[in-house]
């Protein structure tokens, strides 16, 4: 894998991405690390990570890489152990599976382990997460909330700090598939600077650089709030759904991008992407 130093690369999908068919989002990774590279699958979201690596391996090695090692953390005190932190040595890049989101922050935020996947990224290297994974990758990540209808006031809508490595962004996975867009207003609503991406299954982006590439069969959703003029967040009953104004909605399929600092999309065909992966 080539890398550069200061130009990390992020792989953010929205989960069941395909492993038996066109494999476009598996194939776009094992293409940025190469087969010469190492790749780290951390399966530590995970209540079956045996199985789960398992799967990846076969996948993966399928597509021809040929170092790919399992990192997996049972506790916090596991992740202080340095025949774990020994896993991610030359490591190209790593790669978050699905599970519960709060077990990756909980047993390995600011551990060694965390500061080993920032000097990965900020060395060059690609970061990548599945679902859980996914939601990892930013400052603020979503937890829990109401799937399948409008967001109410007083509902639970959990946020909790992430990994941090794409600031000014919360990403929602599963988006289409279980109804999130409600909850993803609901976050934006109380916090407008953040940039919303929601990702269908089978969807990803390949963040570089301040902009995004979407990969995948499925759609990405961009919640743009920087000039909402007006919600009720504040102000409304528990009960009361939530009312929000001004709320740009951007919609994008496979080879489009967008600029993350102008907030603006770009429409390129779909066959760009597969362009990439010849």
């Amino acid at each position: 894998m080539r890398k550069r130093p200061g130009f990390g690369s992020l792989l953010i999908i929205g989960g069941h991405e395909d492993k038996n068919d066109e494999k476009v989002i598996l194939r776009m990774l094992a293409k940025k690390v190469g087969k010469s590279g190492k790749l780290v699958v951390a399966t530590i979201a995970s209540n079956s990570p045996k199985v789960m690596f398992e799967e990846y391996d076969a996948c993966l090695r399928g597509l021809g890489m040929r170092h790919i090692h399992h990192l997996q953390v049972e506790s916090r005190e596991e992740a202080l152990n340095e025949s774990k932190l020994r896993i991610l040595r030359d490591t190209d890049a790593v790669f978050f599976t699905g599970g519960d989101q709060l077990k990756i922050t909980s047993q390995i935020g600011d551990t060694p382990i965390f500061s080993r996947v920032h000097e990965i990224y900020n060395a060059g290297g690609l970061i990548a997460g599945t679902s859980a994974g996914a939601s990892v990758m930013t400052e603020t990540m979503m937890v829990a909330g109401n799937d399948d209808q409008s967001h109410r006031i007083g509902s639970m809508l959990r946020l909790a700090p992430g990994f941090g490595l794409l600031p000014g962004v919360i990403v929602d996975q599963h988006f289409a598939e279980r109804g999130r867009i409600g909850r993803l207003l609901g976050a934006i609503a109380q916090n407008p600077r953040m940039l919303g991406i929601g990702l269908d299954e089978d969807a990803g982006i390949l963040v570089r650089r301040g902009r995004f590439q979407v990969v995948g069969s499925g759609a990405v959703y961009v919640v743009d709030g920087g000039k909402v003029s007006f919600s009720n967040i504040n102000e409304a009953k528990p009960d009361e759904p939530l009312c929000i104004y001004g709320v740009r909605l951007h919609v994008l399929n496979q080879s489009d991008s967008f600029d993350l600092k102008k907030r603006r999309p770009f429409y390129h065909p779909a066959e760009k992407v597969e362009e990439m992966l010849v």
